[in-house]
């Protein structure tokens, strides 16, 4: 009757060791190198027995480990040399510190990537036409008007701690923006870019109004004016 055992692989010799230590239950600044040495080797054998191929740096450790398992056996200094004297594991004892940094630094950043997986998003729905410069008018820059669109966009839409909710997307197009402020401002001669704003449903339709109220600048059917810094701006017809 044949024996199935199963034997953890481990990527290189400081996940093996670095697993034994925890197995141990021992602290890593004192470590009983002299047991750890042991089932390191005890490890490797098996390895060996089962026809596993060990790579060269199992075998650097091992060497690592018996040296450290044999400065450690050697009669202590006197009381007086003892401030002088390094313990052979504080080099080992740093390289480990290391590989715990990287390995929780590893674990934090496949989390992280776990709960991106789980993020959807949206293509970019940019105008597929790119508006020509053109010349606003003094005291007003192209700088302010959006500024100001942003102000809007963030008063109106606060986060929401939301998981996962499906967007809709209405196929509104800049010309239908542009025939909707030109029959909203035939009632009226004058409004707020505030207005047009802040009756949009969702962000995209907000982008969409600002990209119309700019071509609708450029064709010179309106124009905008602002009396003084953060005061509303004002669309009025030509």
């Amino acid at each position: 009757m044949s024996i199935s055992i199963k034997l953890e692989i481990f990527e290189g010799p400081f996940e093996l060791l670095f697993h034994l230590i925890e197995k141990a239950q021992v602290d890593i600044y004192d470590i009983p190198i002299a047991d750890i040495a042991d089932q390191y080797i005890s490890y490797l054998n098996m390895m060996q027995s089962l026809d596993i191929d060990l790579a060269s740096e199992f075998l650097v450790m091992a060497a690592t480990l018996l040296e450290i398992k044999s400065k450690m056996l050697l009669p202590k200094p006197s009381k007086a040399d003892e401030t002088e004297v390094e313990d052979p594991r504080d080099d080992l004892v740093k390289k480990l510190l290391e590989y715990k940094a990287y390995k929780e630094l590893s674990l934090m950043l496949k989390e992280r990537l776990l709960v991106n997986e789980k993020a959807l998003c949206k293509d970019s729905c940019l105008a597929d036409e790119i508006i020509d410069s053109f010349t606003l008018p003094d005291r007003l820059s192209a700088e302010i008007l959006f500024k100001k669109f942003q102000a809007i966009m963030t008063k109106k839409h606060q986060e929401k701690n939301q998981s996962f909710r499906r967007i809709f997307r209405d196929n509104v197009t800049v010309e239908e923006k542009i025939s909707y402020v030109l029959k909203y401002m035939s009632k009226k001669r004058l409004l707020y870019f505030d207005d047009l704003i802040i009756d949009c449903i969702d962000k995209l339709e907000a982008v969409v109004t600002f990209l119309a109220v700019l071509e609708l600048i450029k064709r010179r059917a309106i124009h905008v004016e602002q009396s003084r810094n953060f005061d509303k701006i004002v669309i009025k017809r030509r």
